[in-house]
């Protein structure tokens, strides 16, 4: 890591930072790192990111392809060197908790745990807060503890970092449906504010002939199942989702349908094909995408390099099942894509002649997400709409309504961990001000050095 950080350049505009949603202090902790002062390190580190170990694992690292040693060689590996900072900090014991010395007498509700709203959470609470997390599962911590599967995230270091926020004052209830099991009226009324943090929770489908066939699945079904069996959860033999010795097609080639293939490897699936409708990205960057704009190229996770068949330009027309409505195969289609020289955007055609069967017993849609889910709370609390379906928010991410703020996917539509994080603490900060009139909390901005700044009452420097 040492030898990583000696790397980092002394750039008259460091882009890693700008690069980071976060805005990340990435050549001062670099540098402390280089020098073996691991303690100020983790003090930088954790100036602008409340859960460094979450990033340093599962962000795909965009402060990287803004490195400047990435124009013309490999970049610093910012994102290892995030991990093994806070790591080591954990390993020491200088990660402890850091409640607010002194309590301002307001409530705030934040529905959602994920990253956003566990970033929100710890930040209200440190500027002196009450805060109340509501989440509809049974475990804190929204994808981190139950999209993600464990082989890229270890449960044990979400459930250390929800310890910490916890022991700074937080309540978690769990098991919570806000909307059913605490209407929106009792919200409004029994806080002072409500930070709406939930996830975009709405998968895309494929409604094709056959959708409705056993053995098609949403990718989620499965990754959620696989985290609970897990942690020890059984299931009715008729709701169990595995694939030992069948064979599997995931369609979609984001980060969710390699989380499917790296699951179905360990359930010991006899093949597997992940297809996209899009053409196969380069192999490196072309010109009309040039540093320091984030890389479309091809990129190889860890569970692709256990194995499995990667194919692009595919579209799937129809599912085929047998007589008792199992899936069987899938009947696809080859498509290109054709630039329009007046709009300058692609159509897909489809090629003639290009069919072609797969065999399958169990396909994953895992094709993104649309918005968060309207029915219950957020069609209840009558908060407005984006055009994509978001909750929509203004530039203090308040909502349509007065005392409600949204953050992290509800309001951003389907992003990053990091992105999630950013903007829970940008909640914050603007909900603390609502409630307060001012803020001690940092601003966030991935354009500008966030400024290192103490909570009122406390001695809670950079945080």
């Amino acid at each position: 890591a040492r030898r990583q950080a000696s790397r980092c350049m002394d750039c008259g505009v460091p882009f890693c930072n700008s690069g980071c949603p976060l805005g990340n202090l990435i050549p001062e902790f670099n540098d402390f790192l280089y020098h073996g002062n691991w303690e100020e390190a983790i003090q930088r580190l954790h100036a602008t990111n409340n859960f460094p170990e979450f990033t340093g694992r599962i962000c795909p690292a965009p402060c990287e392809a803004s490195c400047t040693l990435s124009i013309n060689s490999d970049p610093v590996t910012i994102e290892m060197i995030e991990k093994t900072i806070v790591d080591h900090g954990w390993q020491k014991g200088w990660i402890k908790p850091e409640p607010a010395e002194v309590k301002t007498g307001k409530k705030v509700a934040v529905v959602g745990s994920g990253p956003a709203g566990l970033a929100a959470a710890q930040q209200l609470a440190r500027a002196g807060h009450a805060v109340t997390v509501f989440e509809r599962n049974e475990y804190i911590g929204g994808l981190l503890a139950l999209g993600i599967p464990e082989f890229k995230l270890e449960k044990s270091v979400v459930e250390r970092r929800v310890d910490q926020i916890r022991e700074e004052g937080v309540e978690f209830r769990v098991n919570v449906n806000v909307g059913v099991d605490i209407t929106h009226e009792q919200l409004l009324t029994e806080y002072d504010a409500v930070c709406l943090a939930g996830g975009s929770t709405v998968p895309r489908d494929l409604p094709v002939e056959g959708r409705d066939l056993n053995g098609v699945y949403f990718a989620m079904e499965l990754l959620t199942q696989q985290n609970r069996k897990l942690r020890g959860q059984e299931f009715p033999p008729g709701e169990i989702i595995d694939v030992v010795n069948k064979n599997v097609v995931i369609i979609g080639g984001g980060d969710t349908g390699a989380d499917c293939l790296g699951t179905s490897h360990r359930q010991g699936a006899a093949s597997i094909v992940q297809m996209e409708i899009l053409p196969r990205p380069s192999e490196s960057r072309d010109e009309s995408n040039p540093w320091p704009q984030w890389p479309t190229i091809f990129r190889t996770s860890s569970a692709h390099e256990e194995g499995g068949v990667r194919d692009f330009n595919v579209l799937t027309k129809r599912f085929v099942g047998d007589d008792e409505g199992n899936l069987k195969r899938l009947e696809c289609m080859r498509v290109e894509w054709v630039r329009d020289d007046e709009t300058g955007r692609f159509d897909m055609n489809e090629v003639p002649g290009s069919e072609f069967t797969i065999e399958a017993d169990a396909v994953f849609l895992a094709m993104g997400f649309l918005h968060p889910q309207h029915d219950g709370l957020l069609d209840a609390l009558g908060v407005d709409y984006d055009p994509r379906g978001n909750v929509a928010a203004d530039g203090t991410m308040k909502t349509s309504l007065d005392k409600v703020f949204s953050c992290g996917d509800m309001q951003r539509g389907q992003s990053l961990v990091v992105h999630a994080i950013a903007s829970g603490r940008r909640c914050a900060r603007q909900v603390d001000i609502f409630l307060m009139g001012d803020s001690r909390l940092p601003t966030v901005s991935g354009y500008a050095r966030p400024p290192i700044m103490a909570h009122a009452g406390s001695d809670n420097a950079g945080r």
